[in-house]
């Protein structure tokens, strides 16, 4: 069986070399970036090409040749296309829309190093090692800076970043994201690796890119051979849509794999890209059998000027439903929403519980039936023995929130801020 489809070439560059066609620096260079280009490209109305000038003052424009040569040529509604080529749509700024709806410069911890570093959760944060990526995807969330320079975030600011990770004992886990880091030379991008690696607690280093995707040229031998030199690494790109998944970008992944690297895939639920169950359905399979986890389907960002691709929570529920018990487990990816002001992914789900007793409970499951399960009789709670033994002392110290509340038996309480009830208090006399 073929679990691909066969990648094309724009007739524009049928006479390229291949040896050029699949240098992904070649890729870079020869992005298009200009709307009177794209309109010869892709046969554009006048309208057209205007309107994308327009939204241009937005998010700059730049689609490498081979992700642009996917789009099916006078299909407005191409789900490569949607993601790829501006519209006017991004100029509209709703009412429930932020610049920043994930606080990921509020979160940055050093003071200086905003838009470089965000530390939200207890044990990992993120570096942004360049905010260039190979392709600008039209729904970005961190369009406020996505293509703001081609360059790598410099040295010493990187080196600013180690000092705060060397100081924070708690971090275990650091995610190299962007803009792309591929998207820097494999010499850089080894540099800012190896000064991670060196720090003894960080166990995991992970990084967030999309060029399987959209230059897959860019995973290289040399590349692997690099990154093979500091597992544990992990990588997680960027499917959204089945027409994505071509011979090369299956030959990408089966590289990353092949080197050790675990793969995972996270998608962001789009209107009229993928809101549809048999879609992602579709998908998750070709993933899995190209060997790459299928992680989270994101509910689309509250950023600025993405409204037009945001779809109903209820469409990602749907979606779940369709998925579980349909087809393998490791197949399903987790549903998220990410907080407002950072709070995080919050799964989302389908309701399997239907009701619960002294000891009983009663669910369903994914074709309709309900049973029951009983809990022990006369149960008392025995943990394991020697716990002190086997965890990470870390571990105790990053106790927060909803579980500190059933770990600690002094924590009663979370209470929001500006509570009015608190305000009221002490106030009459």
């Amino acid at each position: 069986m073929v679990f691909f489809s066969k990648a094309k070439i724009h007739p524009y560059w049928k006479n390229i070399s291949q040896k050029n066609w699949l240098d992904w620096r070649w890729q870079i260079k020869n992005r298009v970036t200009d709307s009177k280009f794209l309109q010869k490209l892709l046969h554009l109305s006048n309208k057209e090409t205007e309107t994308i000038k327009n939204s241009l003052k937005i998010l700059r424009m730049a689609i490498t040749p081979y992700y642009l040569s996917q789009i099916e040529v006078g299909n407005t509604l191409c789900p490569i296309r949607l993601q790829a080529v501006p519209t006017i749509f991004e100029t509209k700024i709703s009412s429930s829309d932020f610049q920043d709806p994930l606080h990921e410069e509020e979160d940055c911890p050093v003071k200086g190093l905003e838009g470089i570093l965000t530390h939200r959760y207890p044990d990992r944060l993120i570096v942004y090692v360049t905010y260039q990526c190979a392709m600008y995807c039209r729904h970005c969330t961190r369009r406020r800076h996505a293509g703001e320079t081609d360059l790598p975030t410099p040295w010493p600011k990187i080196l600013k970043v180690a000092e705060y990770i060397k100081k924070t004992k708690t971090v275990r886990d650091v995610l190299i994201s962007g803009g792309d880091p591929l998207t820097l030379s494999t010499d850089y991008l080894e540099k800012i690796i190896k000064l991670f690696r060196s720090i003894k607690h960080v166990e995991i280093i992970r990084i967030g890119t999309r060029v399987p995707v959209t230059c897959p040229m860019r995973i290289t031998d040399e590349l692997c051979q690099m990154l093979k030199k500091y597992h544990p690494i992990w990588i997680n790109t960027h499917f959204n849509h089945p027409k994505e998944m071509t011979d090369l970008s299956s030959a990408a992944c089966s590289r990353l794999v092949d080197a050790g690297i675990p793969l995972g895939n996270q998608s962001v639920l789009l209107r009229k890209v993928n809101n549809h169950p048999l879609i992602m359905k579709k998908l998750v399979k070709l993933l899995v059998t190209n060997r790459v986890r299928p992680y989270y389907i994101y509910q689309c960002d509250l950023s600025q000027g993405i409204e037009h691709f945001r779809t109903r929570v209820a469409e990602g529920i749907e979606i779940m439903e369709h998925l579980r018990g349909h087809t393998s487990g490791f197949a399903i990816p987790t549903f998220v929403i990410d907080g407002i002001g950072g709070g995080g992914k919050i799964p989302i789900m389908p309701n399997y519980v239907l009701s619960q007793g002294h000891n009983r409970w009663v669910l369903r499951n994914y074709e309709g039936l309900i049973f029951n399960y009983t809990e022990p009789d006369h149960y008392t709670y025995e943990p394991p023995i020697n716990i002190e033994k086997y965890i990470d002392p870390n571990d105790k110290q990053t106790i927060n929130g909803v579980h500190e509340l059933l770990m600690n038996l002094k924590k009663t309480n979370i209470i929001p801020k500006d509570l009015s009830r608190d305000k009221r208090k002490g106030k009459i006399k």
